[in-house]
């Protein structure tokens, strides 16, 4: 094997950054805000940041960022209107590690219930109900995503011997459409249903919807017994990560003391990155609630100039109340391919994420008009 000098290293990492910076600025299909610089955090990569354990309970390993994770918790908890004296979370990787949290915490509140979740949920929801063993029935979805109410309810009615547990999307992946969970908890009234549990995924739009006008129906107030929210989609992060708020008497049912870490063992993960509890500090500092709402505003803002400037040169773009996704016909390879449209069953759907600008849809319209997609030549020529 051919000896590696450290030239050859910082030139295949300059090469890769050359790759990064080209195609990062033209990510149009997928979730992940870009108008960030968190500069002021790059000292603490000196260090080896570990928030093992429960963020409200101290360990004897002092290399956290546990008060900065709390805070940011505590954030989050208010405008996710959390009952004051009966919420707990944690900093997680992800949504998928918040969505698995939401359902293991309902599994071990109702060991026999199964879990009713829509066919537009997040792909990654099948796996952790196969990692969790958990029964479950798919629910059709509605043409814009949201889920069939109707059919819910009637798939309700042959098990209402069953606890349900609802698995709640508040932005599927593709329509951004929203699942409703006061109409959720009507049915479970209707039906005379006691004993249910709520989880929102609200990855992309939980981090939105507090700053809405017309607020949509996921929150704890509104029901939900825990919510997943992503960091690195709508506030933006160089590292994936979220954060899963619950209500705190179900945490207290999987909380178990663990004397090597001198804390309580209530996440999924041992080990857990000290550096994203930073970043989602840094940005709540940054940005407080107004900037919050005045980026909500502006993406929204541009999400309608994108479907008016697409519907313009004859593509029926559309997308749904309060949503930053346009969905648009399935787009041209090459469209696909430059832009990183996400594509799936004959639509693709372009992310109106902060950072991006009315250039970055000019010039992705004006590729659409090179590259017609099939069926729309005739349109846009």
């Amino acid at each position: 094997m051919q000896k590696t000098t450290m030239a050859d290293v910082q030139s295949e990492l300059d090469e890769f950054l050359a790759y990064v910076k080209h195609h990062s600025n033209l990510v149009m299909g997928y979730p992940s805000a870009r108008d960030y610089n968190f500069d002021a955090l790059k000292p603490f990569l000196d260090y080896p940041l570990n928030n093992v354990g429960d963020p409200f309970v101290e360990s004897t390993n002092k290399d956290n960022s546990r008060k900065f994770e709390r805070e940011v918790l505590a954030f989050w908890a208010e405008l996710l209107r959390a009952p004051a004296d009966n919420w707990w979370g944690y900093v997680t990787n992800g949504g998928t590690e918040g969505n698995l949290y939401g359902l293991y915490l309902a599994r071990e509140l109702y060991p026999k219930g199964v879990v009713y979740y829509s066919q537009d949920t997040h792909y990654s929801v099948s796996k952790n109900l196969h990692f969790l063993n958990m029964r479950n029935i798919m629910i059709r979805a509605q043409s814009h995503g949201e889920i069939d109410y109707q059919d819910l309810r009637e798939t309700l009615r042959v098990n209402r011997d069953v606890p349900p547990i609802i698995f709640a999307n508040i932005g599927t992946t593709m329509t951004e459409a929203r699942d409703d969970i006061g109409k959720i908890q009507q049915i479970m009234r209707d039906m005379a249903i006691p004993n249910y549990y709520i989880h929102s995924d609200a990855a992309l739009c939980g981090s939105m919807a507090p700053f809405l006008d017309n607020r949509p129906a996921f929150d704890f107030s509104d029901g939900a017994d825990s919510i997943s929210i992503s960091g690195h989609k709508f506030i933006g992060s160089p590292i994936p990560c979220g954060l899963v708020l619950a209500r705190k008497d179900h945490v207290n049912r999987i909380a178990r003391s663990v004397a090597y870490i001198g804390n309580l063992d209530t996440t999924v993960t041992g080990s857990r990155n000290g550096l994203t509890p930073l970043i989602l500090w840094y940005a709540m500092k940054r940005l407080g609630v107004e900037g919050m709402a005045k980026r909500v505003r502006e993406s929204l803002a541009l999400a309608a100039e994108t479907v008016a400037a697409l519907n313009a040169i004859g593509v029926p773009a559309w997308r749904n109340i309060d949503a930053l996704t346009v969905v648009i016909p399935e787009v041209h390879p090459a469209v696909k391919e430059k832009w990183q449209l996400a594509t799936a069953n004959g639509i693709s759907h372009i992310m109106l994420m902060p950072y991006i600008t009315r250039q970055h849809v000019d010039d992705l319209i004006s590729d659409m008009q090179l590259y017609p997609a099939q069926g729309q030549a005739n349109e846009t020529n």
